[in-house]
Order: C-alpha cells, then structure tokens, then sequence
C-alpha cells in the first residue's frame, strides 16, 4: 500500500469505530486520541479495525508509540 492508501485505511477504520469523527480535520502531527476523543477500549477497537483492513500487526509493546496520524502511517509504511 502506498502511504496515500495507509492513510485512508487508518481513517477508514477510525470513522468505522467513531462515525463522528472528521477524517478531513485530523492533523497528522497532532495526539490522534486528542483529536478523536476515544477511550481506551474505543482505541483498541480502532486498532484492531486497522489490523483487519492492512494485515498489520501491531503488538501491545508497540501501542504507545502510535499517538498520531503520521506515526501511525510512518509505522504501518515500515511494517507492510
């Protein structure tokens, strides 16, 4: 996937676990559970969403680290 379509992918699966969510004012270099307002259980919802639509895996020690839009596609882009 190209980082064009990782991110896509990200929002995609954002949108599907908080339809509230504005995929077009998310900021790539800003704290994403900031700007969505999810909880815990609603990020690891999200997270597995994204798992289900990219293949990744993301293990638990790696959670902590993808605390926004670009971190998150710079660490999908890595590990496709």
């Amino acid at each position: 996937m190209t980082r064009d379509e990782l991110t896509r992918a990200i929002l995609d699966a954002l949108t599907a676990i908080a339809p509230e969510v504005d995929p077009a004012a998310i900021e790539p270099t800003k704290l994403l559970r900031e700007q969505t307002d999810l909880d815990s259980a609603d990020w690891l919802n999200f997270l597995v969403a994204l798992h289900e639509k990219t293949g990744i895996d993301i293990p638990d020690a790696d959670v902590g680290r993808l605390t926004t839009l670009e971190k998150l596609v710079d660490y999908c882009a890595a590990r496709q």
